[in-house]
This record gives structure tokens, C-alpha cells and sequence, in this order.
């Protein structure tokens, strides 16, 4: 699913109720922890933050720089973390914390796939959000490009 929602208002209206549900609940989550530097937006048809391109407008697609989104999808939700795509040891993190509370994890590179609170472990995705400011993420984004060139 591709929403061309331009609001989160929007969004949240064109999806299915339990969908709709589950995606309010971790808008809430991510934002009592994501640094205010980030910048939600509706962006790749999904609920976005992302670095204003005011403060690096110089990024690999000159677009703005995405830090995690959260989607609705056809078979289930969706929560994008670059944070955890770029950073190995939130990724670890991540892992680690579903192995310790025994549930299954459903991770692609950046994205924790779910259709159920349960099945999701929210503690961890809220600590992970909070690894980095914008200015840290925009910091270690532009070191990661530098390794890529050398």
C-alpha cells in the first residue's frame, strides 16, 4: 500500500480501523521519544521523520534524510528505522531484546513488520528512536558516507 495521503490526519482515515489503531498508538510511542529536531511529515506515502532539508540539504536522493517512518501496509504494519539500518549495534540491540523476551522477531534491513501491539515490542523501539538527536544522525549519516568513498 502507497498512500497519497498529505496529512497524517489523512492517512490515518484511509486505512482500516484495527490498522488505523495500531498506527495511532505507535505515533504516539515515537513521539514522546523522538528529538523535535526531526521534522513528521507525510513523505514515501508513509508517517515520516526526517531531517529538514534546512539543515542538510545535500543527501544522496536530495531528499530529505529519513530517520524512521511508520506504515500500514497490505498484511501488516510497519515501523522503519534507518536508525537501526545504519547503526549495526541498534540493530543488535533490537534482536537482542526480542531473543531476551522471547518473541519472534520480523525484521527486514530497516523495518519491524507487526499486525499486533503484542507481537511488537515497543520498549525497545522507543529506545532505539532515542539513540539520536538530528544533529547526531545527520553527524553519523555523513561519516557513513565518508567510509562509503574511501
Amino acid at each position: 500500500m502507497h498512500s497519497k495521503a498529505t496529512t497524517i490526519d489523512a492517512y490515518l482515515e484511509e486505512l482500516d480501523p484495527e490498522k488505523a489503531e495500531l498506527i495511532r498508538v505507535l505515533l504516539t510511542d515515537i513521539r514522546s521519544v523522538i528529538d523535535p529536531g526531526f521534522e513528521e511529515a507525510m513523505n514515501w506515502g508513509m508517517i515520516s521523520w526526517q531531517v529538514p532539508l534546512s539543515l542538510l540539504p545535500k543527501t544522496y536522493n536530495q531528499q530529505p534524510l529519513l530517520y524512521c517512518a511508520l506504515a500500514a501496509q497490505k498484511r501488516y504494519c510497519a515501523i522503519y528505522l534507518m536508525c537501526a539500518y545504519g547503526d549495526s549495534q541498534a540493530a543488535e540491540m533490537i534482536r537482542n531484546r526480542y531473543q531476551e523476551r522471547g518473541l519472534k522477531l520480523n525484521m527486514g534491513k530497516s523495518c519491524l513488520r507487526f499486525n499486533a501491539l503484542e507481537k511488537l515490542d515497543r520498549d525497545i523501539v522507543k529506545e532505539v528512536i532515542a539513540l539520536y538527536d538530528v544533529e547526531a544522525w545527520v553527524t553519523h549519516y555523513q561519516e557513513c558516507r565518508r567510509q562509503a568513498k574511501s
